[in-house]
């Protein structure tokens, strides 16, 4: 992969940690974001950390109904975790699409393998049923949608760096819920986030990563 400058790196890496509006169709304002990842290392599409984050310990509701311990149930396993929420017009579901479609182009073992992980913002709305409709239209049956209280998924979201904030109403109605975009990778070796994603990667760029993000190895 061809090396950035480091200027560039941050100027990317400081777009991709705004909080999205995805409620409205335009930007609101950006949040600070809750942790600097300015100065990490910078490729075509990833941002490798310097310090992986510790998978958060949420324990939230599946598709199913049924509890879901994130750490648990993931454990060992290569994993991409994503808050988003099933309303947004336009970053989640192109997210969740991307992903998808560079998965489908793996070989059946290592889709067998990948966890892609599905965490509303918008947990009144995003009922465990809404989202066993939503996720295998918008990206993959395979992948997991997970809904809980807010503050629990805040505090999750918060540990790993992105940031979210409550859904507010608008005047005209539009509910619109504030989310950091970026993706973030869990390594099967040491189950820790060690990359990042922003929501400006493509298929291609997931499909080219994919296979070494799978065996733990940076991209």
């Amino acid at each position: 992969m061809r090396k950035k400058t480091l200027l560039a790196a941050a100027l990317v890496v400081a777009a991709g940690l705004s909080l999205s509006a995805c409620g409205t169709g335009d930007e609101g304002a950006a949040a600070k974001p809750d942790f600097d990842i300015s100065a990490q290392k910078k490729t075509e599409a990833a941002t490798v950390l310097q310090e992986p984050k510790t998978k958060p310990d949420l324990v939230l509701t599946d598709t199913r109904g049924k509890t879901f311990d994130l750490r648990e149930r993931t454990k060992g396993k290569p994993t991409l975790i994503y808050f988003g929420y099933t309303h947004c017009p336009d970053v989640c579901p192109l997210t969740m699409s991307n992903i998808a479609i560079a998965r489908k182009q793996l070989p059946k073992a290592d889709q067998d393998k990948l966890q892609v992980v599905f965490v509303t913002t918008d947990p009144e709305r995003d009922t465990s049923a809404e989202l066993a409709k939503w996720l295998p239209s918008a990206g993959d049956p395979s992948f997991i949608g997970l809904t809980g209280e807010f503050p629990t998924i805040q505090a999750g979201a918060r540990a790993i760096g992105i940031g979210i904030d409550p859904p507010k109403k608008e005047k005209d109605g539009t509910v619109v819920s504030m989310h950091g975009a970026q993706v973030v990778v869990f390594s099967p070796k040491t189950d820790k986030g060690y990359v990042l994603y922003g929501e400006d990667t493509t298929a291609d760029e997931w499909a080219k990563d994919l296979p070494a993000l799978i065996k733990g190895e940076k991209p």
